[in-house]
């Protein structure tokens, strides 16, 4: 039995639920998994239920604190050599750095990191990106394997020379298997659950609220299109919620772009988007596309990262510039007005995500990439391993 430790800096919607989709395809008679967080995620409940054990981090934050970040990796150090694991699985960038320094000073075999994005972007001023791409370097030495959400997001890894080609590995970011399709019925529900009319248009999106996905650039397009008949959708909470809710009451938009909070019935609400929307300043590759994209609603998106992988400009979806909120409304509108076209990409994208996104493939993923830290070699993984479903 392989004991695995998963650190994620937050447990929630994005990593968090990655990681936990994971955990649960892989074989429990092989691995046994310890997931080690900050305190009051959501999914700490959904991994209990599942029968993990889990670890609530009292120190762990996520932004940088120097009072904070030495507490939480003399902590996680004690909860990594306590644990005697064979495995410590990192993800997000807080619990990537400490987790992998705490579990190198402890002697673990094997330390595996996911990329589900970088600290560092274009948005930033360049002494702090060169900053953050350093120490990405000097932790991809003590890493034994890299997982990456995305091509690009590997191929980012390897040019910057922050993990080696041949220890990096692209997977898919698991999503659940009952995301509902978009049907007059289950588009009649979901606008009922929302409080909308039936026969308005709604435009989308689930997500933090938070800088990386650039709220203000949202309710920008949301203005420019002037639109009266467009109710603007957000799902999801975070640091910039009350901000962001005084900017819609500044610019007149109160009562037609609607602030949910966080929900626990997302896939019952993307029935009733006719657009899904994301303005990220960067990304990795987000699960909510993934989702819209199997429910078969169109997407416009921001091009970062690996985003384009998944929306194919003109073919699966509409792609803009990051930072550019104009040319994002006007892509909206065009979906909204073109709804045969919108149709057709969404199509594609349904027939293009296949069974990639499946937690199995993760899960077999995950199980190839942990013995291959362990021992140098994934032929002793069964072909079935990642199939099997948790308890």
């Amino acid at each position: 039995m392989r004991r695995v430790a998963q650190v994620i800096t937050r447990f929630i919607a994005g990593a968090g639920g990655v990681a936990l989709r994971g955990a649960m395809a892989l074989d429990p008679e092989r691995y046994s998994v310890t997931i080690l967080s900050a305190p009051g995620g959501p999914l700490f409940a959904e991994a209990e239920k599942a029968g993990f054990e889990v670890i609530r981090l009292s120190h762990m934050r996520p932004e940088i604190s120097l009072r904070e970040d030495p507490l939480a990796l003399r902590e996680l150090t004690a909860e990594l050599r306590k644990g005697r694991f064979d495995v410590v699985h990192t993800h997000s960038s807080k619990a990537g750095a400490l987790g992998r320094v705490a579990a190198h000073r402890v002697g673990v075999p094997a330390i595996v990191h996911t990329f589900h994005g970088f600290p560092f972007h274009n948005f930033q001023s360049l002494p702090l990106r060169v900053t953050y791409v350093e120490i990405e370097r000097r932790l991809g030495r003590i890493t034994d394997q890299f997982l990456a959400v995305g091509g690009a997001v590997a191929a980012q890894a390897i040019s910057l020379k922050i993990a080696p080609a041949e220890r990096i590995r692209a997977i898919a970011s698991a999503i659940e298997n009952d995301i509902p399709e978009a049907t007059p019925s289950s588009r009649a529900a979901a606008r009922l659950r929302l409080g909308v009319p039936e026969d308005a248009l709604v435009v989308g999106t689930v997500g933090r609220l938070a800088p990386q996905k650039a709220p203000q650039d949202m309710v920008a397009a949301m203005e420019a299109m002037a639109r009266a008949d467009v109710y603007f959708v957000w799902v999801g909470g975070g640091p910039l919620l009350e901000s962001t809710r005084k900017r819609i009451e500044r610019r007149g938009l109160a009562g037609r772009f609607l602030l949910l909070g966080e929900r626990q019935d997302v896939g019952a609400l993307l029935p009733a988007f006719d657009v899904f929307a994301l303005a990220s300043l960067y990304e990795g590759l987000p699960c909510s596309i993934v989702e819209a994209m199997t429910c078969g609603v169109p997407v416009v998106a921001t091009a970062v990262n690996a985003v384009p992988e998944v929306v194919v400009a003109g073919r699966t979806g509409l792609l803009v510039p990051p930072g550019a909120p104009k040319l994002l409304g006007r892509a909206i509108a065009y979906m909204l007005d073109h709804p045969d076209e919108g149709k057709r990409m969404a199509s594609a994208a349904r027939a293009q995500l296949g069974d990639r996104f499946h937690p199995a493939v993760l899960g077999r993923d995950l199980a190839e990439t942990y013995e291959l830290a362990l021992n140098g070699s994934a032929a002793d993984v069964p072909s079935s391993l990642g199939l099997v479903a948790h308890a």
